[in-house]
């Protein structure tokens, strides 16, 4: 299988574990919230929001367009710290570090 599928379907498991814990949203956030410049938007945006909001969406445009995905990236200890107190965070960890796995392969 190749990348951008591999991606697309991890991605498509992402929103499902986002789901199953309860943390998907039906109303975006503001503005304001979504255009934060700090990393994972921290300083807006909750982590599940944060993956809902911004890391799938633009991830999902990169596979789209056929664009070149990311070299490397790690988002499992961001969301191991950030969702620590969170229900549902061993199956939504266990889908980001298959994402982190996938872009250490390259």
């Amino acid at each position: 299988m190749d990348k951008y599928r591999h991606s697309m379907l991890l991605l498509e498991k992402l929103e499902a574990a986002l789901r199953n814990a309860e943390r998907w949203e039906s109303v975006p956030p503001s503005d304001v919230s979504l255009a934060s410049t700090e990393p994972f938007a921290v300083d807006t945006l909750s982590c599940s929001q944060w993956l809902q909001w911004i890391f799938i969406p633009r991830m999902t445009q990169l596979i789209a367009l056929k664009q070149p995905l990311p070299q490397h990236f790690e988002l499992s200890p961001y969301v191991e710290e950030a969702m620590k107190h969170d229900s549902g965070i061993n199956i939504i960890l266990g889908v980001t570090r298959e994402l982190d796995n996938l872009f250490k392969a390259q």
